[in-house]
């Protein structure tokens, strides 16, 4: 029976129709696993340069998998705000979480646009602080209570284990923010753990797990930002137990996604939510306040082992680049922008510099501070310093400002350590470059009045583009500093 050639080519256009439909259906969704850690300083892995030794094994495979960023920043150096950020793509005063606050309701996030497309969604501690106004849109929550106040590495193992077999059995992507509480306060090993161990709660939720390799005190380095002095650097030794245990959970997390099968097809982002819990750090706009270690890790996309050293990202890049690479439409009024083609190899325009902000401590207290980075400068704006008002956050609590404030009595540059960071000043210039520390404030050097105009210049520019409430006092603050300068040079 001869047929018709008509019938013939239909025949065949339905068949390749098919072939294609098929493959397209096949091709499983990226997943997302974003690994998180909690206070923990950018220099403290071994790949960004820790001097510590064994500190970081599994982050520094990760980073050998990775492209890992020189010249990442969060946008606000504390733990439910600059969550927030990451979720939102916005500056805190645009998503309502400018301190401990809800972001507004009305604001869209990355986890619920996975989860309304059909992402299994989990959240491993942090819950409090990782979109608790959007509970909804977990899937799985995991309290840190179960996971040894966010420390257990082992339970880390067993719970990604478990979220990843009911991806697989439900047969859905899955996005995941797996968030070690190391090495926040209180750090292993330390009175403070100790005394947080067990209580009344029948849950055990103060529990930790034992330390059985503490590091001592000449075991590490200090950061130049503080002084060398015994309590400080007993402290140190605590916080570094805390850095090894943190790369722990990590470890244990990725084994576990190894072992799923589904590390090819997972974009994995390692990100620290801010610099450590210790003066001249955390919720501040200083280097070692907002720089993280940034590395993220796309099977047979990005190239392995590669380091960018030029562009500046922020945390409200986060979603704008995740939804970027998973091909969907930005968020509505993000702030952010995608990073997609720098990951793939490719230069950005408009990356030269990166703001920052600080608006409230978790005990509520306002300091605003708004900074502007490039590659070699920062520039600190204080409006909440009058010589008068005094700075108080967590970061107080350990034993390092009490040895601060002790050893000042005998030691004059130790003393002028506490009151700036106590008072602070309403301007800070400082050349990373040579100073990565910040301890020696360029504001009246006239060497650097150039820089000083133009970062002053770029980020009153900022904060009126953003709709930054403050940039009017802003304004206001450069014309009075105009009016100053413009006294000065007419007396001499």
């Amino acid at each position: 029976m001869q047929r018709h050639p008509s019938i013939v080519f239909l025949a065949t256009a339905c068949l390749l129709a098919c072939i294609f439909t098929n493959t397209t259906r096949a091709a499983d969704p990226l997943n997302v696993l974003l690994i998180t850690v909690d206070d923990m300083n950018c220099d403290s892995i071994g790949v960004y340069g820790c001097k510590v030794k064994n500190i970081t094994p599994n982050l520094d495979k990760l980073a050998s998998q990775s492209m890992r960023f020189e010249r990442a920043h969060v946008t606000i150096a504390v733990c439910q705000p600059t969550r927030a950020v990451w979720l939102t793509g916005r500056y805190p005063h645009n998503n309502g979480a400018r301190g401990f606050e809800q972001i507004k309701p009305d604001v869209p996030t990355l986890l619920e646009t996975l989860h309304d497309a059909g992402y299994l969604t989990g959240c491993f501690a942090k819950n409090r602080h990782m979109l608790p106004s959007r509970a909804d849109a977990w899937d799985v929550h995991v309290q840190a209570g179960q996971l040894k106040t966010g420390r257990d590495p082992a339970l880390y193992y067993k719970h990604t284990v478990d979220f990843l077999k009911r991806a697989k059995s439900e047969g859905k992507p899955f996005f995941l923010a797996a968030n070690a509480q190391d090495p926040h306060r209180p750090f292993a090993a330390s009175a403070q753990e100790a005394g947080r161990k067990g209580g009344k709660n029948k849950n055990n939720r103060n529990a930790f797990p034992k330390v059985t390799n503490a590091y001592k005190p000449n075991d590490v380095t200090v950061p130049g930002f503080l002084p060398d002095i015994p309590p400080v650097r007993l402290e140190m030794a605590e916080y570094y137990t805390s850095v090894r245990r943190a790369d722990q959970v990590v470890g244990e997390v990725l084994r576990a996604l190894d072992e799923s099968g589904m590390a090819d097809n997972t974009l994995v982002m390692f990100v620290s939510d801010h610099g450590m819990a210790l003066p001249f750090a955390k919720t501040n706009c200083y280097y070692h306040s907002t720089r993280t270690p940034w590395m993220v890790r796309w099977p047979g996309k990005v190239k392995a082992g590669s380091i960018d050293t030029q562009h500046l990202i922020g945390g409200i890049d986060l979603t704008p680049t995740v939804l970027d690479i998973l091909g969907r439409k930005p968020l509505r009024g993000v702030d952010g922008r995608s990073f997609k083609n720098v990951l793939l190899g490719k230069p950005q325009d408009g990356r030269d510099y990166v703001f920052t902000q600080f608006h409230k401590t978790s005990g509520r207290r306002a300091y605003e501070m708004r900074a502007v980075l490039d590659k070699r400068f920062v520039y600190i704006w204080n409006p909440w310093s009058d010589g008068q008002f005094i700075f108080r956050n967590e970061s107080q609590n350990g034993r390092t400002m009490k040895a601060m404030v002790a050893a000042g009595q005998n030691d004059k540059a130790i003393q002028a350590r506490v009151d700036l960071f106590l008072k602070r000043v309403p301007e800070e210039l400082y050349d990373y470059e040579k100073d990565p520390d910040a301890l020696n404030n360029l504001i009246d050097d006239p060497n650097y009045k150039a820089e000083l105009d133009r970062l002053r210049a770029r980020l009153l520019k900022h904060m009126n583009g953003v709709r930054d409430p403050l940039h009017v006092a802003f304004g206001e603050h450069l014309v009075e500093q105009s009016r100053k300068s413009g006294k000065q040079e007419s007396r001499k």
